[in-house]
């Protein structure tokens, strides 16, 4: 999807309250461009002649024309700008589908950009529809003029009709310039947007190695790089500003001059005159109108690049269509998997089976976790669930039946229990066995965004109890008990041991209390699986188990 199709299907999937908006919006422009006509003939018909019936039908003219010019720009108005809400929350809800979905993508981009693309460009994209409503009602007012300028004088009437276009030609030269340089602002402002984000939620690991001073000083250089790319769009748009008003007033000066020429010598009326004048005044407004136009539409097609790219962007993991598990086959199995530090590494869980798996390196746990979760498209080797490869299983069958839960818990801002996402009877027994029992009566307790309010602890454990609350076939955690001290680490581990029974259980730790209640424990090492064996009989024979485990 480009920049172009995506505005033209903002207008297109509107085109109901566009069409009113634009066709009262031209009303209202027409109009306007009517009244200099009826002054002309008010003064022509009534002034001129001292007749009192002239008189009264031009006052009620008047009357009517004003009447339709506040109820149309009204009207009008309402419905461009419903049209243009209901566009920026639609395209915030695509990009926010797109980043929220589980196959991933491939933007390269932080959250900060997302961030800034999902609120500030959608917002911005959907202005289009402003642009597109508020030029053709310009058009109108010009074409109105002109013809009234026709009726009245040919030569006048061709003058305005050679005149604007032109003009309008040298305002949109400046338009590619501007479209740079608002892209190019609009980048810098999602980059400082994200790395704000980044500084913001690493704050505390900042300040703890003395490195926040650092973090200031790179914040300061990109918002200064900022600043320079808005006031570097600031100037196009003031330069385009300028060259408009200037034009528009040389267009004024000179249709005035050859009107009171031409009422001079008689050509035309006094009427005609006040009516080409007010005219010749009144295009300056349709035609800074159009210049305006112009840079919105600038401002919406950079706007517009940025979240096409978003929503073009491919998938980070392909989805299979297959939904068929073989009950009789391992829930999860890799078969001579290498990806990154992996090295040919075998493991297979079999229904009910609670593995523990120690990696004496961590990239192997990071490396492992990334394969499980079916977000390394270019590993070599097998990755079944239930007998089927996972490439070619639906991303949603996958889902169901596998979950990982790594240690760093996302939580949202709300309470405890909407966290937790489901109502169960079970809750009690599970938050016991997630070491989150001081928890149980704070489940209405308002949360902070990622729950900035609860301990390191209180949110792994939150997360761990939320993970069992789903009973997942297959559930994959990472160093669950990493944020607690040891006695909770010992009910933790019991706790998933009662809950997780006859279910499939994968815990990459260090804990000896999580893998002595492992039924079986894995030992990778340089990427490969070295020993397998129960922790009790592990830390009894292998030295280098013994090292890393025992505390």
């Amino acid at each position: 999807m480009s920049s172009g199709e995506l505005l033209w299907r903002a207008v297109r999937r509107h085109r109901g309250r566009m069409t009113v908006g634009v066709l009262v919006l031209s009303l209202h422009q027409a109009t306007e461009a009517a009244v200099p006509v009826a002054i002309g003939l008010f003064v022509d018909r009534a002034v001129a002649t001292g007749e009192v019936e002239p008189l009264i039908w031009c006052v009620l003219m008047m009357i009517v024309l004003f009447a339709v010019l506040s109820n149309a720009w009204k009207t009008g108005a309402r419905q461009v700008v419903r049209a243009i809400e209901y566009e920026t929350h639609a395209l915030r809800l695509e990009i926010a589908r797109r980043v929220l979905d589980p196959r991933g993508h491939r933007t390269g981009l932080r959250s900060g950009e997302l961030l800034s693309i999902a609120t500030s460009d959608a917002e911005k994209a959907a202005l289009v529809m402003r642009a597109v409503s508020i030029g053709v009602a310009a058009s109108t007012a010009l074409i109105v003029s002109s013809v009234s300028l026709l009726l009245i004088d040919v030569p006048l009437g061709l003058g305005v009709l050679v005149g604007v276009p032109l003009l309008v030609l040298g305002i949109q030269a400046l338009s590619p310039l501007l479209t740079r340089r608002t892209s190019s602002q609009q980048e810098a402002v999602a980059s400082t947007t994200a790395l704000a984000t980044d500084l913001v939620s690493g704050l505390r690991t900042l300040r703890g190695i003395g490195a926040q001073h650092n973090a200031a000083a790179r914040f300061r250089r990109s918002s200064q790089d900022t600043l320079h790319a808005t006031l570097r769009a600031a100037n196009t748009n003031g330069l385009q500003d300028g060259v408009t008003t200037a034009l528009s007033g040389l267009l004024l000066a000179a249709v005035a001059g050859v009107s009171g020429w031409f009422a001079l010598t008689g050509r035309i009326t006094i009427g005609e005159l006040i009516t080409v004048v007010g005219l010749a005044q009144f295009v300056a407004e349709p035609v800074g109108t159009l210049g305006y136009t112009s840079q919105i539409l600038a401002m919406a097609r950079a706007s517009a690049g940025r979240l096409a790219s978003v929503l073009s962007s491919p998938p980070l993991i392909a989805s299979g269509t297959s939904t068929t598990l073989d009950p009789t086959k391992p829930l999860l199995e890799l078969v001579d998997v290498s990806y990154k530090s992996l090295r040919s590494t075998d493991l297979a869980l079999r229904p009910g089976e609670l593995v523990g798996v120690l990696c004496y390196d961590p990239r192997d746990a990071d490396a492992l976790l990334t394969v499980v979760s079916g977000r390394a498209p270019d590993h070599t080797g097998r990755v079944l669930v239930g007998g089927t490869e996972l490439e070619e299983l639906d991303i949603d069958a996958v889902r169901r039946t596998v979950l990982l839960e790594q240690h760093d818990t996302d939580l949202f801002e709300g309470t405890l229990r909407s966290n937790l996402l489901v109502e169960s009877g079970e809750l009690e027994r599970v938050m016991t066995a997630a070491g989150a029992a001081d928890l149980i009566d704070d489940l209405d307790r308002p949360l902070a965004d990622r729950g900035q309010s609860l301990s390191g602890g209180q949110r792994q454990r939150l997360g761990l109890a939320r993970a069992l609350l789903a009973e997942p076939p297959v559930l994959v955690l990472h160093d669950p008990s990493t944020a607690v001290d040891a006695v909770t680490e010992e009910l933790l581990a019991e706790g998933l041991a009662e809950v997780r029974e006859g279910l499939t259980t994968l815990v990459l730790t260090s804990s000896p209390a999580l893998l002595g209640k492992m039924h079986r424990v894995v030992v990778v090492a340089d990427g490969s699986v070295v020993a397998q064996g129960t922790h009790a009989g592990l830390a009894v024979e292998d030295a280098a188990y013994q090292e890393a485990v025992l505390r």
